[in-house]
């Protein structure tokens, strides 16, 4: 299957994450990445929504959201 470089929908991203960079979709992991996104100052928020803008960076939100729900 053929994925764009930067995922544009949840299939995409999970499969970016679990499978091309290895990191399990935990609850504890994804806990932790959406206390950063959900951050708009934290740095690493910051410097995501200037390389992939706000559109993209609220679409990883969602589907950290959706892992969290589908993890529980």
């Amino acid at each position: 299957m053929q994925y764009d470089v930067v995922p544009s929908t949840y299939e995409q991203w999970r499969h970016c994450i679990t499978v091309e960079c290895g990191i399990p979709l935990t609850p504890e992991y994804i806990a932790q990445r959406l206390s950063i996104w959900q951050d708009e100052k934290t740095q690493e928020t910051t410097r995501f929504r200037g390389l992939y803008g706000d559109a993209h960076w609220r679409a990883v939100i969602s589907w950290f959201e959706r892992a969290q729900k589908e993890a529980a």
